[in-house]
Parts: C-alpha cells; structure tokens; sequence
C-alpha cells in the first residue's frame, strides 16, 4: 500500500518493521500495518495512527483498533499450526484503556493462552509507547487441514 500522509515514511517506521502484505481486503483497509518478525514465534504488529483512522472526537477508532488487534490475535495464533489451517474468531472480549492520536505508534503485541485442535485463546495488548491502549481477549475456531 502506497504511504497516504507524511507520518507513513519509512523513517517513521522503528526498525525491524516491514510492510504486512497479507490479509484480506478489510484488514488491509486498516493500513498501512506494518509486522516485526525479529522474535521466534511471535509477530507484532505496528501501525502509525492517521488521520483516517480517527473518529468523531479525533481520536482512533475503537473499531480499527479491534480489527488491528484480531489481525495480531490471529497472525500469532496461525504460526502454532499447518498453514492451511483457519482460524475465525469466537469471540473477543476487549477493554479500551487509553486513547491513541494522529502520529501514535501503535504495537500489538500477543500472549497465547491455548493452542487447542478445535479452540484456540489468545490476548492482545495495543500499545503506544508505555500507555496501554486496548486489552483484548478472544477465542478462535481452529478448523485443522483433513490430514492433521
């Protein structure tokens, strides 16, 4: 996705972030969202908050940051399966703690509670430097390929 406003150079990207060039037509509405794969079976996701990212009050939207953090819950959840494997989200219980502004970055970072055949639980933390913005919790259906 081409940079949309100034705050999207790549020299307001921390290091270790790469464009995320997967998911689907929703998710990548949300971007640019950018993926750290420095950690062994953990992925965290960035983005920068925009302007179209905000809402009435200029401030994100709740529900951008929830679509951010079920992109983050899921990428972190699929790397514990076969690749063919799907994942759709149960439920997600989230809390908003904070606010996040225009030129906020955004991390999304995820713990793995259970990895299950059928069921799978996660957490997700949003967070802009040291303020955290969202907590979120989910559980997804784990559909295994036939052969697993």
């Amino acid at each position: 996705m081409p940079a949309l406003f100034p705050c999207d150079s790549p020299a307001d990207i921390p290091a270790g972030f790469t464009l995320v060039e997967r998911g689907g037509p929703f998710f990548q509405s949300i971007g640019p969202v950018y993926i750290n794969e420095g950690v062994a079976m953990q992925r965290i996701l960035g983005l920068r908050i925009q302007p179209m990212h905000t809402n009435m009050q200029g401030i994100a939207h709740g529900g951008m940051l929830m679509t951010l953090a079920d992109g983050a819950l899921n990428t972190n959840l699929s790397l514990h399966y076969p690749k063919s494997t799907n994942l759709v989200t149960v439920s997600m219980n989230t809390q908003f703690l904070s606010s996040a502004r225009v030129g906020d970055w955004l991390e999304a970072s995820v713990q793995i509670t259970r990895a299950g055949r059928s069921l799978s639980f996660a957490d997700c933390s949003l967070q802009a430097g040291q303020r955290t913005v969202l907590r979120a919790n989910a559980v997804f259906s784990t559909r295994l390929p036939a052969s697993s």
